[in-house]
C-alpha cells in the first residue's frame, strides 16, 4: 500500500486535534482515501458536517520573529479592518498553526496571522476596542493556547467581544472564550470543549491484499501506533492521556476567560458537547443571543462613548 502525501498523513493521523468530531469525520472521509489509496472506515462515527468558510453565503470577516507583522509595520499598514476605532479580527474556517497570510485563505485561518493582528491591535493607540468575528469548527492544537493567551492579554488592555456569525466550536470556542463578551446568532452554536485524535489501522486491508509490512526498528517505542499493526492497548492509553490533558487545559483556559459564567469544572461537565445558541446561553458559554450587526453597532457606540 502506497501512502500518498505522507507529510499530510503525518498531520492528519496520530495527532491531537481540536476539531468538532463531525468536522474531523468530513476531513477524514475527504482526504483519507486520497492520502492512503485505501477506503476509510470510521468506527463510532458522529455524523459528518461539511463546514467551509464563505460557502453557501456565509459572511466573510474581512511565529517566531513575527516576520509577517514586521512586513506590515514597514509598509505602515494595520493588519485588520477598522470601523470607528474598532478593529475587526476574523477567525473563520479550519484553524492551522502556520500560514503566511492575514485573515482567512482557502478556508483556513492561521494562528500565526491571528497573533500578528492581536499584537498590533493591543499596541495601536487608534484601536479603542476589538471585535473577533468567529465562524469555525476548530482546528489544530499547536498554536491555539498561545493565541488564546494573546487574546486574554488583549482583553485585559482593551474592550473585546466575540461575535459569532455562525459557530464557535472546539479551538474556535477556546479563542472566543478569551474575549470579554460572546454573542451568537439564534441558529448558531458554541462549545465542543474537548480534543480528538485519529488513528488508522490498515492491518486488515494489508492482509486481504496479501501484503506483509516488516517494521525494522531501533528503540522499543520507535514505531508505536504505526498504521500497519493493530493499535496496542498501551499506546491507545497513552494517546488517551494526551487528549485528556488537552481537554483539561482547554477547560482551564475557558474557566479563566469566562470566570463565574463558566468555570473549569462546568466546562469539563459539558463532555465536549456542541450546543445550540440557546443552550450555550443557558450554560454560560456565551453572553447573549442576537443579531451580529446589531451587536457590532452597539459595541462600536459603547467604546466610542467611553473614549
Amino acid at each position: 500500500m502506497d501512502l500518498a502525501y505522507p507529510h499530510l498523513c503525518g498531520q492528519l493521523f496520530e495527532q491531537p486535534l481540536m476539531y468538532d468530531p463531525r468536522k474531523a469525520e468530513v476531513v477524514l472521509r475527504a482526504l483519507g482515501p486520497q492520502l492512503t489509496g485505501q477506503s476509510v472506515t470510521i468506527v463510532n462515527g458522529a455524523g459528518g458536517i461539511d463546514h467551509v468558510a464563505f460557502a453557501n453565503g456565509r459572511p466573510s470577516a474581512g511565529v517566531i520573529g513575527d516576520r509577517m507583522g514586521r512586513a506590515y509595520d514597514r509598509n505602515g499598514y494595520a493588519p485588520f479592518d477598522m470601523v470607528d476605532g474598532v478593529a475587526i479580527i476574523p477567525i473563520e474556517g479550519s484553524l492551522v498553526q502556520k500560514g503566511g497570510w492575514i485573515g482567512a485563505a482557502s478556508g483556513e485561518t492561521s494562528y500565526q496571522g491571528l497573533q500578528t493582528q492581536i499584537a498590533r491591535a493591543k499596541r495601536n493607540a487608534d484601536v479603542k476596542g476589538v471585535v473577533v468575528e468567529v465562524d469555525s469548527f476548530g482546528g489544530m492544537v499547536n498554536g491555539v493556547f498561545e493565541t488564546a493567551a494573546a487574546l486574554a492579554d488583549l482583553s485585559k488592555a482593551k474592550p473585546t467581544i466575540a461575535i459569532l456569525t455562525d459557530y464557535a466550536y472546539s479551538a474556535a470556542y477556546l479563542l472566543a472564550s478569551q474575549c470579554r463578551q460572546i454573542v451568537a446568532p439564534m441558529f448558531g452554536g458554541a462549545g465542543s470543549i474537548g480534543a480528538v485524535m485519529l488513528h488508522a489501522d490498515y492491518s486488515g486491508a494489508l492482509e486481504q491484499e496479501g501484503i506483509k509490512v516488516t517494521l525494522i526498528k531501533s528503540g522499543a517505542n520507535k514505531v508505536d501506533g504505526n498504521p500497519y499493526e493493530p493499535l496496542p492497548a498501551e499506546q491507545k492509553a497513552r494517546w488517551q492521556a494526551q487528549v485528556d490533558n488537552v481537554r483539561d487545559q482547554f477547560a482551564a483556559v475557558v474557566g479563566k476567560g469566562r470566570g463565574k459564567r463558566m468555570t473549569k469544572a462546568q466546562a469539563l461537565k459539558t463532555e465536549a458537547q456542541a450546543f445550540t445558541a440557546a443552550e450555550a446561553l443557558d450554560l454560560g458559554l456565551i453572553d447573549a443571543v442576537g443579531d451580529g450587526q446589531e451587536a457590532f453597532a452597539a459595541f462600536v457606540k459603547e467604546v466610542n462613548r467611553r473614549s
